[in-house]
């Protein structure tokens, strides 16, 4: 396979050096600036980009960064003086650079770097047609399934659907590679499949559970986890559907992780679904206002959730329930 990479310094012997690296090799774009760089990247797909940082016009973490809206994708190098240590970290924490580089650099030493970034930035993709695929392969099952949990709970008829629309979303928003959002998506779908082994009895309960009963609601994950777990190929699906309720503070279950040990796909899952569970009516209890929902997410940010996907959430909520909407009145009217 012949791999496009796009190549941005402002000084023109360095973008000699860098063709003559990689012609050979590999089809190399070379400019000199970051707007040029992105004319290109909205014209052709770019498996991966060198920039350097210092630069006139536009540094190279800043055009990193508008890079990520156009090919979120593409594996970023950075090169990077010395003296840049602060352009690293932001770079790291911003842009998802995958690799930094000091000059001068040498470029056997490149080369090596690249192909390896390439190696995983192949694997990923294989990952991700993979996620596709099994998507595409449990589609039927995922919505048997879903279909079962709604005729076994009629108070959280189409709660899988939302969540998964809300996740989504918020995923976007956040940049999450394509391959994250195929596995958000699988998840959104699955994550409370384990509810299917939950009495009917508990569930349609008019008030509040006992604590007995909560601890047999909490069994759900495993519930889920056992299902599914059989499945090699949707591993790192389980995992999510595994933390789902994992709470950023550490007080949640069945773990006890803290912070980012969550993965993110299960803090992206936690903030949708507990929304959708804010909005909609219980058996318990009837559903509260959208407003009256955001601001009970936003109270717990730093406790139940993590902030920055809070941020993200409430970024796009106003119009994915306008969205939400629209769909199940079109699913309705079909019915």
């Amino acid at each position: 396979m012949s791999y496009n990479i796009l190549v941005v310094d402002d000084e023109e012997n360095n973008l000699q050096l860098f063709m003559r690296t990689f012609r050979k090799k590999y089809n190399a774009f070379a400019v000199k600036t970051g707007s040029e760089a992105l004319d290109i990247l909205k014209n052709n797909k770019i498996d991966l980009i060198i920039s350097d940082q210092r630069m006139p016009e536009m540094e190279g973490v800043e055009f990193l960064r508008q890079s990520m809206e156009i090919s979120p994708n593409s594996v970023r190098i950075l090169i990077t003086g010395y003296a840049d240590a602060n352009a690293i970290i932001n770079a790291i924490n911003t842009v998802k650079i995958h690799r930094y580089i000091k000059k001068p650099w040498v470029p056997e030493d490149l080369i090596n770097v690249v192909d390896a970034s390439l190696e995983l930035y192949q694997l990923n993709n294989d990952n991700q047609q993979l996620t596709v695929d099994l998507k595409d392969l449990f589609s039927g099952t995922i919505t048997a399934i879903t279909e079962a949990l709604d005729a076994k709970d009629p108070y959280t008829s189409g709660r899988s659907k939302r969540v998964t629309y809300y996740a989504l979303e918020i995923g976007k928003y956040l940049n999450l590679s394509d391959h994250l959002l195929s596995e958000l998506e699988l998840a959104g779908m699955l994550h409370d499949i384990g509810m299917i082994g939950i009495s009917e009895t508990i569930l349609n309960k008019t008030e509040m559970l006992e604590s007995e009963e909560f601890e047999i609601i909490k069994k759900h994950v495993n519930t889920g986890v056992k299902i599914l777990e059989e499945i090699k190929q949707l591993e790192s699906v389980v995992h999510i559907v595994r933390t789902h309720h994992e709470r950023f503070d550490g007080k949640g279950y069945p773990f006890g992780l803290v912070g980012e040990e969550i993965p993110i796909c299960a803090r992206i899952i936690a903030v949708a679904d507990a929304y959708d569970g804010i909005v909609s009516d219980r058996a318990y209890r009837k559903a509260v206002t959208h407003e009256v929902a955001k601001e009970e997410i936003k109270k717990e940010v730093g406790t139940q959730f993590d902030g920055t996907i809070v941020d993200a959430f409430l970024a796009i909520i106003d119009k994915s329930i306008q969205e939400v909407d629209k769909i199940e009145a079109n699913d309705n009217s079909q019915d």
